[in-house]
């Protein structure tokens, strides 16, 4: 076997949609699981759609997310350059090619010819210009008229191939459309742009959406015609916003950088999104771009749409952020942290207790936003039927749990102080914590316990808020 070569072909029209991920990700995959080459083409022939700033989108998001390719625009290789705009004469010469072996020719046809087809009932271009003389074709060019050229599609027969992942396709002729090659502004279109670089770049396994499965007939035509070799191809399932609608761009549905943005990690959205068409063998769900390359198959892919679901890869990003260093999630946090009210605390700590309830890093002022319910809270949180607490409990504990607190000297010793303390005043530990947490933070639910809260705010800073709290009752 040639060495495998797969390639992903954005064009450049916005931020990178997470379903365009998952086809450089699976073709990353193939590539790296046979030993072979992972190429990066811009295909930026659509100038009219062309965004300012996407193709450093896509670098940043490919490289930012561990798809590192082996030949791009900004890498270089020996088949470049590596922009479909920059290869713009190619195309012209493989056109040329084509109208002289009869399977191309030159279309005059104006728009308003091509809309009142149209509006008569026409599916497809019919042919209107192929018998067109070559003089006549000559001279309508030398003098400057508008035309275009387009693909010569048999009108007979059935053209068949085989995906990797559907098997056996076949289309009859009949109801393919004689496609524009080259565009009336010299440019190529992607359907003829795609086969030329696919063949001079040597790629071996082209990955896409199936919305092309019945037009990849017209491809192969292409390549028997130059006499080409044709690639194999896998075609993907679309990745589902629910039941009916397509997660799309269009819909402003979010990419990858706006889930870095709230917080998800990379390596976390990238074993997501390949689990959305693609299964292991084994159960296992977590799993590094190291693993994901050791285990894809084209066996595992589905021919069935998956369905984006968010909360699934919150849970996973979980797992993830969990297994983070220390100094790795509070560097993540930090930034999070200076825009809450945690600012000027003691943020290693702060960050111990956040770590294993962090699902999302955009999560982190929810998980802190107890630091501002203290003041002036609501002392009816003290009832707590389990703990058999309530205002009265909490009236009598609190100066006995200043006491422990002033008397103590090791804060690692604190916890089994307290529950000595509670032993002696013949209540449950459960109602003393309880009560000193509600007093210290005002909030029923905090990441760490009141020992833990004693430790954030400080012994002088904690002793004065549960005396504050005792006046009030």
């Amino acid at each position: 076997m040639n060495e495998v070569r797969t390639r992903f072909a954005p064009s450049p029209t916005g931020y990178l949609h997470i379903g365009g991920l998952r086809t450089a990700l699976y073709a990353y995959l193939f590539a790296k699981k046979h030993g072979g080459k992972f190429i990066l083409r811009i295909e930026d022939t659509d100038l009219e759609r062309y965004v300012d700033g996407s193709v450093e989108i896509i670098y940043r998001t490919l490289k930012n997310s561990g798809l590192v390719y082996d030949e791009g625009p900004d890498v270089g290789g020996a088949f470049g350059p590596y922009v479909q705009s920059e290869r713009k004469a190619i195309y012209l010469d493989y056109a040329r090619k084509l109208v002289e072996s009869g399977d191309a020719y030159v279309c005059f046809c104006t728009k308003e010819r091509l809309e009142k087809m149209r509006e008569q009932g026409a599916t497809k271009y019919d042919k209107h210009c192929l018998a067109l003389p070559k003089d006549e074709v000559r001279r309508r060019i030398e003098a400057g008229e508008p035309y275009v050229i387009r693909q010569n599609i048999p009108e007979t027969g059935v053209s068949t191939y085989r995906d990797l992942v559907f098997g056996e396709i076949a289309v009859e002729n009949k109801e393919l459309e004689d496609n524009i090659l080259i565009k009336s502004d010299g440019m190529p279109t992607y359907n003829f742009a795609n086969v030329i670089d696919d063949h001079l770049m040597g790629i071996t396994h082209v990955i896409r959406g199936t919305e092309y499965l019945s037009s990849t007939p017209k491809y192969n035509l292409l390549y028997r015609a130059l006499g080409w070799e044709i690639p194999q191809y896998l075609h993907l399932q679309p990745i589902m916003k629910d039941a009916s609608r397509k997660l799309s761009k269009r819909y402003g549905d979010a990419s990858y950088e706006d889930f870095v943005a709230k917080g998800y990690l990379p390596e976390a959205i990238v074993n997501y999104i390949a689990l959305l068409g693609w299964s292991p063998k084994s159960t296992q769900e977590k799993l590094s771009l190291a693993e994901l390359v050791e285990l894809f198959s084209v066996e595992g892919i589905s021919k069935s749409c998956s369905i984006f679901d968010e909360e699934k890869m919150r849970w996973l990003n979980g797992l993830y952020v969990k297994e983070l260093p220390p100094e790795t999630y509070l560097r993540l946090a930090a930034p999070r942290l200076d825009q809450t009210s945690a600012k000027g605390l003691d943020y290693p700590f702060l960050c111990s207790l956040l770590q294993g309830r962090t699902e999302i890093f955009s999560q982190i002022p929810e998980l802190v936003a107890f630091l501002d319910e203290w003041e002036g809270f609501d002392l009816s949180l003290f009832d707590h039927k389990k703990n058999k607490t309530d205002r009265t409990v909490a009236k009598a504990l609190l100066p006995e749990i200043v006491a422990a607190l002033r008397a103590n000297r090791d804060p690692d010793a604190l916890y089994g102080e307290l529950c000595e303390t509670a032993a002696k005043l013949g209540v449950k530990s459960g109602a003393l914590f309880w009560v000193m947490r509600i007093a210290l933070t005002g909030a029923a639910t905090t990441p760490g316990g009141a020992t833990d809260m004693v430790k954030l705010f400080g012994k002088e800073k904690s002793i004065d808020r549960l005396e504050a709290v005792a006046e009030r009752l």
